[in-house]
């Protein structure tokens, strides 16, 4: 009976990881993906709007000031006395005020204020959603190219389990019931690679379009593979960091406080306003006028308060206050629901990554069984007292144990990115966490 042999996993895993020269890590492509990813910069341009934005409530309290000017000339006829003349006239006016008591204006310069504290959670909500998306495509690729890698290591196990049946049967010592069995598994196999080398070219295509870069090349895991422990271990602390890292907390805050001064506006409606009121003038009639052929020119000044006291709007601020009102309550509804829902996100990304770890330690005993069970399946069937079919199903188990233990590594670390994310701590920092546990 010819021997059975199988090329180490180990081995074949080598070749195919092997970190090439262009290789990147998440940082690499983070720093690529800010400056090209189309819904991190539209989030930015509305952020840079939203500050030009907030610029401008401050002109409600500052001082404005206008120059008009106009120039005519008319003509005059009378018949009694007899005038037939013409002249020009040319006045020039400089006018400014200073508001000195509008409340409306100065809830509207601090919603200003408070609009650049909601632009920033806006963007902070937009960087933490670009470093998880790319993050999710980075890890899909080292996993497509795992399951690519293993599909191949056992399509090499199978050939090679199909020409040592073959062989046996040829001198007599396996039916061919052992051939047609490893025929069929390596006609299985040729379709699961064929269908690995398509998803990963799929996931590719999403991380170099993330990117904006072709032929990306993402750094594989170490080995040995250590994966960070996850600090703190207590799930209440980290739902206690919530409240004020959080910026869909923060803007739900934001957007109470901006409610509120809604209402200080609207109330506003029923406060009389002061200004602060100056004018300069002159007129020149440089050919006289109507009256008179002697030019002549005129200056005059004028300094003084505008006050206006509302009386009666037929009841709309009555009925904007109320809207206001109701407005506020609803963000206050907002401010709570948002803080339930990043509670409950917190905890269950929290339990995600305590189960991903049990799993992971789970999958590496698994694999260790799998691998002693091929041994003696493999001794078994070379002494015969194993068949074909049991190598070639243990073969796969432990084909499928590798791929779920890849598979499990890579939820632990995108479910660490996705703890933060979910309690509003998630940082560019956190990505050279990460990149501790790339291959250098």
């Amino acid at each position: 009976m010819t021997a059975f042999r199988l090329l180490p996993l180990s081995a074949a895993l080598a070749v195919a990881l092997v970190s090439p020269a262009r290789a990147q890590s998440l940082v690499d492509l983070f720093e690529l993906a800010r400056g090209y990813d189309a819904t991190y910069q539209s989030a930015k341009s509305q952020y840079d709007a939203n500050l030009a934005k907030a610029e401008q409530a401050r002109a409600a309290i500052l001082p404005s000031a206008n120059l008009s000017a106009s120039a005519s000339r008319a003509q005059v006829e009378n018949t009694n006395p007899s005038v037939d003349r013409s002249y020009s006239q040319q006045s020039a006016t400089l006018s400014a005020s200073q508001p000195l008591y509008r409340p409306a204006n100065f809830a509207s310069y601090a919603q200003g204020k408070k609009s650049v504290e909601s632009a920033q959670a806006q963007l902070t909500l937009a960087g933490q959603d670009l470093i998880l998306r790319l993050s999710q495509a980075y890890f899909d690729v080292l996993a497509a190219q795992d399951t690519l890698t293993f599909v191949q290591a056992q399509k090499a196990a199978v050939a090679e389990q199909l020409a040592s049946a073959k062989r046996n049967f040829e001198v007599g010592t396996s039916t061919i019931t052992d051939s047609r069995e490893a025929q069929a598994r390596f006609d299985l196999v040729t379709a699961q690679e064929i269908a690995a080398d398509n998803d990963l070219r799929v996931k590719r295509l999403a991380l170099d379009t993330l990117v904006g870069k072709t032929d990306t090349q993402p750094k594989p895991l170490a080995t040995p593979v250590v994966l960070p422990a996850l600090q703190p271990d207590n799930v209440t602390l980290w739902v206690d960091q919530a409240e004020e890292a959080s910026p869909s907390i923060n803007l739900a805050r934001t957007n109470l406080e901006l409610a509120k001064l809604e209402t200080t506006k609207a109330e506003a409606g029923h406060m009389p306003t002061l200004d602060l009121t100056a004018s300069y003038n002159v007129t020149r009639n440089p050919s006289g006028g109507s009256a008179s052929t002697v030019s002549s020119r005129s200056n005059s000044a004028s300094l003084g308060l505008a006050l206006n006291v509302p009386l009666f709007a037929g009841f709309a601020t009555q009925n904007r206050i109320k809207e206001t009102l109701s407005l506020e309550e609803k963000a206050r509804t907002d401010l709570e629901a948002a803080r339930r829902a990043v509670a409950q996100g917190t905890r269950t990304a929290f339990f995600g990554v305590v189960s991903g770890l049990g799993q992971v330690k789970a999958l590496q005993a698994a694999e260790a069984s799998s691998q002693s069970a091929l041994d003696a399946n493999k001794l078994g069937y070379q002494v015969g007292v194993r068949i074909n079919i049991d190598v070639l199903n243990t073969q796969s188990q432990l084909f499928q144990t590798k791929r779920d233990l890849a598979q499990a590594r890579y939820n632990v670390l995108l479910g660490n990115l996705k703890l933060r994310q979910a309690n509003g701590t998630l940082r560019l920092e956190d990505l050279q966490m990460v990149n501790g546990v790339l291959a250098k």
